[in-house]
């Protein structure tokens, strides 16, 4: 089955926040899993109502083609039955592509939190990271120094510093 780069992603957070044993972690993670489930029902769902979007205009497109006067033949209840179906899905795919976006809303703000949570783990086993100042490649092409350059200076000798500064 194929992933997402946003399923993958989640499923990496997860995995990182496994090494944390608090309540709180549990909890995130069992919240997640929830929200996944809610809006792979949702998406179903959703796939089921355009199903019935096809058949309707299937079934309309069938009478107003091949059945002779089909307005205004006796088929009246067969036609207000696909018509209902119609707008009925309608109605609904609408509903469930807004909550399918409530869940993923729901579902990037449960990924923050996990972020913060492997963070802050992260910083008690390992400490606070060097930060180093990153700048953008095509800034640095601007003024004549690449990223490379940069990581040199940064992370280099004095050597390497002075060449990199000349360059």
């Amino acid at each position: 089955m194929m992933m997402s780069e946003h399923q993958k992603h989640t499923m990496f957070l997860r995995q990182c926040s496994l090494y944390d044993e608090s309540a709180g972690r549990q909890e995130l993670d069992e919240g997640i899993i929830q929200i996944q489930r809610n809006a792979c029902c949702v998406q179903r769902a959703a796939w089921l109502m355009v199903i019935l979007i096809a058949l309707a205009v299937a079934g309309f497109g069938y009478g107003e083609v091949l059945v002779e006067n089909f307005p205004y033949n006796s088929q009246q209840p067969i036609i207000d039955i696909i018509c209902a179906l119609g707008v009925g899905s309608l109605i609904s795919l609408l509903a469930f592509v807004g909550l399918g976006m409530v869940y993923r809303r729901k579902l990037d703000q449960r990924r923050e939190k996990c972020r913060e949570l492997v963070t802050r783990l992260l910083e008690s086993r390992l400490g606070k990271p060097v930060s180093a100042p990153w700048r953008d490649s095509r800034a640095g092409e601007a003024n004549g120094r690449t990223a490379r350059r940069v990581a040199n200076e940064v992370n280099g000798s004095p050597a390497k510093i002075k060449s990199a500064a000349q360059g």
